[in-house]
């Protein structure tokens, strides 16, 4: 019997979409008239009811007269091997249609002591039978027809709602995923089934994995805080189990949950903070009606700064990149969403050409401009002072003054918190781009100069997260430079969202610093990954472990711990997570002769000069290693320097004279 059962509903399953349509069109009609004839026998609580002659016909009009009103409505559209609760809401429909079609048919004979309930009953009697036939094969397509893999994943489900209750079911129609246990906080739900399987309270989960072997755990819930799945992760991360997650509420297009849905743990779910609802009067107000350009628009804080800057009602959004790759991506990426709706202007272009900047401006009549373009990773720049220094420093510089020519009303510096006593060239010549907006604007300048400073970003171009990821996936190990290295870190959404409103604060000369959060240890990160992924750390405690940490030492530049303020003069704005800072910069009368003398030295590529004036004027700027530009070092006839090109070649770094490692 369970043989031809299986076949028989296998057959269904495969047949043609004309095939099942034409059938479940039978079906729904034969299930019309009895539900019609129930409701009359219900009624009247009689099985051949008195008024049977008087309206028989009925039997046959309506559910003729119902089929192009539920073809109309969608109610065959949906795959009934994965009908959901849209597919319910369907037959709804459908069912009050013909509910209200059967009204009409009764009138239009007369009511002639027609029963006033039985278009009620056959409403209910009509809705459970329609549906209930779907669900019915459904159930038996999942228990009979879809034998699961031996590979399939068994996984344990935290949250016990309505998203774990469709992704369980999504996992029960699927041959790749076996639900086998429910967890969940909520103490009213303890020892009942959801789906049929059973819901248990978190304390039982080192227990069920014991007893089910997980192969990892799934939180289904969207609508938690990232508090509270912060410390959801915090209890799951010594158990021997990998763990994964269903997407935030506002990161799902419809309330449709599927196994497509299902992510790894990022990073901001270890370390995210709740979102400080913004002030729309701030995102606004450099934005809305404007033209405003974004350079650096292809990276990973120019691209989400044009995310955001569009969803705000600027007139015109000007992309100004040197990347044309870059520039086509992200120029393509919003062609896609706002085409039509807004003025996308893509510009291959270098800030250090001022004369191109200024043509820019003038003829897109820009009113703000944030500015993106640099160079930021350390090592690179340190291998590569010289091109760091004229991009970061001067391209800021040149746009800043073309700025001033083209009487543009606001102009914004994306900054970093490696300009803050920095070990860097990189982070030197951010500090030294901070001062030369900071001395423009005390020069009574029309252009409002404002700059935000701000850490590390989740998910830009070379953060350790994709490498670890890669690194843990292949097995380790994973490569950290310091047992000690410390970074402050922000997810990158949150950081523009506050660089928009910190930039509508600006009043002049104002550098702005962002709320970070709490500093974090690279190798407590790197174990928490680890361990979230199923692994154990193998270390001296726990030599059987997976997954080795090994430390590589400092690269060039790099610094154990960045800091955000240069002194401790900083004080609050009208915006809990922004600050401003008060620190000192140099008069432009002094500042600009340094700057020739920089620049001169750039031209002539005297590498020597450049660096003994970084230590000149960028205070407290101390460098980890001595920055040598490879081809600047070949051409020297000096054999000691040679040597030196060599040493980089082979450890990529040159220790500083006297400097401890």
């Amino acid at each position: 019997m369970d043989f031809s059962l299986t076949s028989l509903v296998k057959q269904l399953a495969d047949s043609s979409f004309y095939t099942k349509r034409f059938i479940l069109l039978v079906l729904d009609g034969v299930l019309l008239a009895l539900s019609l004839w129930g409701a009359m026998a219900l009624r009247l609580e009689h099985a051949w009811p008195p008024i049977w002659d008087d309206f028989a016909w009925l039997f046959l009009a309506l559910p003729i007269l119902s089929y192009p009103v539920f073809i109309r409505i969608g109610l065959y559209n949906a795959v009934i091997r994965y009908a959901s609760l849209d597919a319910l809401w369907a037959v709804f429909k459908a069912t009050y249609a013909s509910t209200l079609l059967l009204v009409g048919l009764v009138l239009l004979q007369g009511w002639n002591g027609f029963p006033r309930a039985v278009p009620l009953l056959f409403f209910f009697l009509a809705f459970l039978q329609l549906g209930g036939s779907r669900m019915i094969f459904r159930h038996l397509y999942a228990v009979l027809c879809k034998k699961k893999s031996a590979h399939a994943k068994r996984v344990l489900i935290y949250g016990a709602g309505s998203s774990g209750a469709q992704i369980s079911m999504a996992f029960k129609l699927s041959d790749e995923f076996v639900p086998v246990a429910f967890v969940d906080d909520n103490k009213v739900l303890h020892g009942r089934k959801l789906n049929g399987i059973e819901i248990f309270p978190p304390r039982n989960i080192p227990e069920l994995i014991q007893s089910h072997t997980p192969d990892f755990i799934l939180l289904a819930m969207p609508s938690a805080s990232k508090k509270r799945i912060r410390e959801i992760l915090g209890r799951l991360e010594p158990l021997p189990v990998e763990v994964k997650r269903l997407p935030y509420l506002e990161q799902l297009v419809s309330s449709e949950i599927g196994i497509e849905h299902i992510q790894d743990i990022a990073l901001e779910d270890l370390l995210g903070r709740d979102p400080v609802p913004p002030r729309p009067e701030l995102l606004r107000a450099c934005i809305e009606g404007k033209s405003v350009m974004v350079t650096g628009a292809g990276g990973s804080i120019g691209s989400e700064l044009c995310r955001q800057i569009a969803r705000l009602g600027p007139k015109r959004l000007v992309l100004f990149e040197r990347s044309e790759f870059a520039l086509y991506t992200i120029e393509n990426e919003l062609q896609a969403e706002w085409q039509g709706r807004l003025e996308i202007v893509p510009i291959l272009g270098s800030v250090c050409r001022q004369r191109r900047v200024k043509a820019v401006l003038s003829a897109l009549e820009i009113d703000t401009i944030y500015h993106a373009a640099a160079y930021k990773h350390v090592p690179l720049v340190e291998y590569n002072p010289i091109e760091g220094i004229r991009n970061n420093l001067f391209g800021t510089l040149k746009t800043a003054l073309a700025a001033q020519e083209c009487g543009v009303e606001t102009f914004v510096l994306i900054s970093t918190d490696k300009a803050v006593r920095p070990t860097n060239v990189m982070g030197a010549s951010k500090r030294m781009a901070e001062m030369v907006l900071q001395g423009l604007a005390a020069q009574g300048s029309t252009t409002r100069f404002t700059m935000v400073r701000f850490g590390n970003v989740l998910g830009s171009s070379g953060s350790v997260v994709p490498l670890f990821r890669r690194q843990i996936k292949n097995g380790g190990p994973v490569t950290v430079t310091h047992p000690e290295i410390t970074r402050y870190f922000m997810t990158i959404p949150e950081a523009v969202e506050l660089v928009l409103q910190a930039g509508a604060m600006g009043k002049g000369g104002d550098v702005f610093v962002l709320d970070m959060g709490e500093p974090v240890k690279i190798v407590d990160l790197a174990r928490k990954m680890i361990r979230l992924s199923g692994l154990a750390v193998r270390d001296e405690n726990n030599p059987e472990g997976d997954i080795e940490i090994v430390f590589t030492g400092l690269r060039p530049g790099e610094k154990l711990y960045e800091e955000l303020l240069v002194g401790d003069n900083v004080v609050g704005t009208e915006h809990p997570m922004i600050m401003r800072a008060e620190e000192d910069f140099l008069a432009w009368p002094k500042l600009g002769k340094h700057l020739d003398r920089l620049d001169r030295a750039c031209r002539r590529f005297d590498l020597e000069t450049v660096k003994s004036m970084l230590l000149e004027i960028v205070d407290g700027y101390r460098p980890q290693c001595d920055s040598v530009d490879p081809v600047w070092l070949a051409s020297t006839k000096n054999t000691e320097f040679r040597e030196s090109l060599r040493q980089i070649l082979a450890k990529r770094i040159i220790p500083h004279p006297g400097r401890r490692q």
